[in-house]
């Protein structure tokens, strides 16, 4: 008697923070979906980062009806890295799901990244063909997305974020990565592996305010940036060059113009100080850029974890 192969397993993986407003229609889209694909085994881990509202007892409530339902808790906020970092090393499925907690990466997307990731793709990304978003935030992220690819170091995806798929092997790899200041889609691409690709619309939010800032979103774009490119770096250099070129040019202009007796004692206040300003301004740009990679080097030196867990509930 042949003896049929167990189901697939996959763990979605979801970091939340203050997200009770969304959490009852969150917890249960998934639950829907769950049971509604019996062909697959799931589980999801929801990492709680230091909500200071109900998030987590929702979560440990759904647990004890659900036992698919899992949740880590942070000792207090870490940051969405920091949990989506965690929830990468506890989950147990054959592939993960990553996904915000916001339901603008719609749940009913999932089973299309499982069924590619069943057709041989090592990861799956879930690619944004349209999304919602509007003013300041949305053109913050069209550009950050336009501009990234330009100084990127190495390829990455355009309009992609948390959301997609990688199986067991891809989480290993990135479970290997010990930096503190993740930018999550960049290390996704520079682990490799063969990738597949799902093309969805993002929704707007289900509930609530968003809970990443627009500060939180700068800060996160500038750790994608400093973490996979020296383009800054080498601005710099071009800059210095640029500059010690033009100052040559300028000495010897008036060199020449001293020795052909056509202007003794050149003057000129404006341009005096307009050129003292520009170069004192390079050089303020030039420190705060070395800055930015010399903190992230601190960083990585003081060698503290990058998260502490509270509490854990259905993993044992």
């Amino acid at each position: 008697m042949s003896v049929s192969a167990p189901p697939p397993s996959v763990t979605v993986v979801i970091p939340i923070f203050n997200e009770e407003a969304v959490l009852p229609e969150l917890l249960a889209r998934l639950t829907k979906l769950f049971d509604g694909n019996p062909a697959v085994s799931w589980d999801t881990l929801l990492v709680d980062d230091g909500s200071r509202d109900r998030s987590a007892a929702l979560v440990r409530e759904q647990a004890v009806r659900d036992p698919r339902f899992r949740l880590i808790e942070f000792s207090r906020n870490f940051g969405f890295q920091a949990a989506l970092a965690a929830g990468l090393a506890h989950a147990r499925g054959e592939a993960v799901v990553t996904m915000d907690a916001d339901l603008q990466d719609p749940p009913e997307i999932i089973p299309a990244l499982v069924a590619q990731w069943r057709e041989g793709s090592e990861v799956v990304l879930a690619v944004r063909r349209t999304r919602q978003e509007t003013g300041v935030r949305r053109a913050g992220m069209d550009l950050f997305h336009g501009l990234f690819g330009r100084v990127a170091d190495f390829p990455i995806e355009a309009n992609t974020g948390t959301f997609g798929l990688m199986n067991r092997a891809a989480v290993a790899a990135l479970n290997q990565l010990p930096e503190r200041n993740r930018f999550f889609p960049g290390l996704r691409s520079w682990v490799g592996f063969a990738t597949g690709e799902v093309l969805y619309d993002r929704q707007e939010r289900a509930a609530g305010q968003p809970q990443q800032t627009l500060l939180k979103l700068l800060r996160y774009a500038l750790d994608g940036v400093f973490s996979f490119s020296y383009l800054p770096l080498r601005v710099l250099t071009y800059a210095g060059v640029f500059i010690a070129l033009m100052g040559f040019a300028a000495a010897t202009f008036y060199a020449v113009r001293r020795l052909l007796g056509i202007e003794t004692a050149p003057t000129g206040y404006t341009t005096l100080v307009t050129v003292v300003l520009f170069l004192g301004g390079v050089q303020l740009i030039g420190i705060g850029v070395l800055g930015e990679y010399l903190a992230r080097v601190y960083d990585e030196v003081k060698q503290r974890p990058a998260y502490l867990i509270k509490r854990k509930t259905g993993l044992g």
